[in-house]
C-alpha cells in the first residue's frame, strides 16, 4: 500500500488535480453521477479521491479502487470543464498504478495474459479467434447452443452479448488486402487507413465499406501492414506499459507514408490514437513523432465532409433514422456535427435527434461486462430516448457502441423493427447503386 502511494505522489499530475475548480458543470454530463447522485461517483469526486490518495490524506484501498472502475471513461466531462482539466489522462494513469500493485487472482492473471499481451496486440491471432467465431456460428454449434440451453452456464453478460455479435468473417475473408488502393477518378488527397484489431476482423465488412468510401471520395488509400492494435483497451485497463508497445509500432508504421491524413472509422480508436501524444509527453525519443502521427489523425466522417462527399447522390428507402454519439469520437476528437450531416443528406431518410444522443450508452470497451449492473441502467435510459425518435435505424460511429445499441434493442424485444448501423455500413449503402449504374 505504503508504495503504491509512492507512486501516485510520484506520477499523478499535481497540475491537473488542482486544475479542478468542484465548480459541478461536469456533474450532469456524466453517467454514473446521473444514476447514483454520489458525489464520488462523479468526475470531481473522483478527482478529489485522487488527490487526496496523492497528498497522503487516504489510502489507496479498495474503496477507492472501485469508484474509480465505475467511470466508464467517457469523458464527456471534459468539454464542460472551465479549467480544461485532462480527466480521462489522470483516470488512465491512476488505474494503472493500482493495477501495477494489485495482486490479481490466478484466474484474473490469465484472463489479463491472455488478452493484453497474446490476443489484441496478435492480429493473426486476433483473425484465427474470429475465424473460430464463424464456424460456431455457421457450423450448427451456435443453434445447438441456443437450443440445448448450454449457454446458460455463462454469465448472463456474456449470454445477453453473445445474442447480439454480428456475423463475422470466414477465416479465409480476411485474406491479405493490398497495402495501396487508388482512388476512383480523380485523386484528391492521400491518406492511409487504420484499420484495427476488431475493425478489421469481427467488422471487417465495415472497414471494406469505409476504404470503398475512400476511394469513391477521391482519395489513395494506404494501408500499412505492420499497424496493430490502438492499445485502447490497455490504457483504459491499466496495462499502460503495453500500450506505449502497441502505439511505438503503429507511429512506426505510419511515419513513412507519405500521406495528408490518417483516417480513423472507431471513435474509441480515434480517441486513444489522438491520445499518443499525452502517452508519450515524457519521453524524449517519441514525444515528437508522436505529435506528428496525431497531428495528422482525423475521422471518416470528417474526412468525408471536407471532400465534398454531401454533394453526391445519396438515396434510401424512407426510414426514420436517429445517431448515437461515439463519446470518444465526440468528447476526445470533438466530431459531432458531421455524421449528422452526412445522414441528413440521404434522400429518403427523416433524421430525429434523440434526447441526449451525446450521452454513454454503457458500452465503454468491456465496462459492460466489467460494470453490468451500471452498464444496464444506462443502456435502459438510453432506449427510453430511442424509442421516442420512432426511428427505425439507429446509426453510430464506434463497434462497442454498434454491440451495445444491438443489445438494447434485442433487451426491448425490437429486434424485428429497429436495426443499428455503423455510418460507413449506412452511406455505402446510400451511395452504392448509383456507383453501380454509372459503372
Amino acid at each position: 500500500m505504503k508504495k503504491m502511494q509512492i507512486d501516485f505522489e510520484l506520477r499523478m499530475d499535481e497540475e491537473q488535480l488542482l486544475n479542478c475548480m468542484r465548480c459541478g458543470f461536469c456533474l450532469p454530463h456524466c453517467p454514473t453521477y446521473f444514476e447514483t447522485q454520489d458525489e464520488a461517483a462523479s468526475p470531481r469526486g473522483r478527482i478529489a479521491l485522487m488527490k487526496a490518495v496523492t497528498d497522503g490524506l487516504i489510502e489507496p484501498d479498495e474503496d477507492v479502487e472501485n469508484h474509480l472502475n465505475l467511470c466508464l471513461g467517457c469523458r464527456a466531462c471534459e468539454p464542460v470543464c472551465p479549467s480544461n482539466v485532462k480527466y480521462g489522462h489522470l483516470l488512465e494513469e491512476a488505474r494503472d498504478i493500482i493495477n501495477k500493485h494489485k495482486k490479481h487472482s490466478l484466474p484474473a492473471k490469465v484472463a489479463r495474459n491472455v488478452t493484453f499481451k497474446k490476443l489484441f496486440p496478435q492480429q493473426k491471432r486476433m483473425k484465427k479467434m474470429t475465424g473460430l467465431l464463424s464456424f460456431y456460428q455457421r457450423s450448427g454449434l451456435q443453434k445447438a447452443a441456443r437450443k440445448t440451453g448450454v449457454l446458460k452456464f455463462l454469465p448472463t453478460q456474456l449470454q445477453h452479448m453473445e445474442k447480439i455479435l454480428p456475423i463475422v468473417p470466414g477465416y479465409k475473408m480476411m485474406k491479405e488486402r493490398p497495402t495501396h488502393v487508388s482512388a476512383i477518378g480523380v485523386t484528391k488527397k492521400k491518406v492511409a487507413f487504420f484499420t484495427g484489431c476488431l475493425m478489421d476482423t469481427m467488422f471487417l465488412e465495415t472497414n471494406e465499406a469505409t476504404i470503398k468510401l475512400l476511394q469513391l471520395a477521391g482519395c489513395e488509400i494506404s494501408i500499412p501492414e505492420p499497424q496493430t492494435c490502438c492499445g485502447a483497451l490497455h490504457g483504459h485497463g491499466g496495462e499502460k506499459e503495453t500500450a506505449k508497445e502497441m502505439a511505438k509500432r503503429n507511429i512506426k508504421a505510419f511515419e513513412q507514408l507519405d500521406v495528408d491524413a490518417v483516417i480513423t472509422n472507431a471513435g474509441g480508436c480515434g480517441a486513444f490514437l489522438h491520445d499518443y501524444d499525452e502517452l508519450f509527453k515524457n519521453d524524449e525519443e517519441w514525444a515528437e513523432r508522436a505529435q506528428q502521427f496525431t497531428s495528422k489523425l482525423q475521422d471518416l466522417s470528417s474526412l468525408l465532409i471536407e471532400l465534398d462527399f454531401l454533394k453526391k447522390p445519396l438515396s434510401l428507402p424512407e426510414q426514420v433514422v436517429t445517431y448515437q454519439d461515439s463519446c470518444h469520437l465526440r468528447n476526445v476528437m470533438r466530431v459531432s456535427t458531421e455524421p449528422r450531416k452526412l445522414l441528413q443528406a440521404i434522400d429518403g431518410i427523416s433524421y430525429k435527434e434523440m434526447n441526449n444522443a451525446d450521452h454513454c450508452c454503457g458500452s465503454a470497451g468491456i465496462y459492460n461486462i466489467l460494470e453490468p449492473e451500471m452498464s444496464t441502467k444506462i443502456l435502459e435510459r438510453k432506449m427510453k430516448h430511442v424509442k421516442e425518435t420512432n426511428a427505425v435505424t439507429i446509426v453510430t460511429s464506434n463497434p462497442g457502441c454498434l454491440l451495445q445499441m444491438k443489445l438494447g434493442v434485442e433487451n426491448e424485444g425490437l429486434a424485428d423493427s429497429i436495426r443499428v448501423v455503423h455510418i460507413a455500413d449506412l452511406l455505402l449503402e446510400a451511395v452504392e447503386p448509383f456507383v453501380l449504374i454509372k459503372s
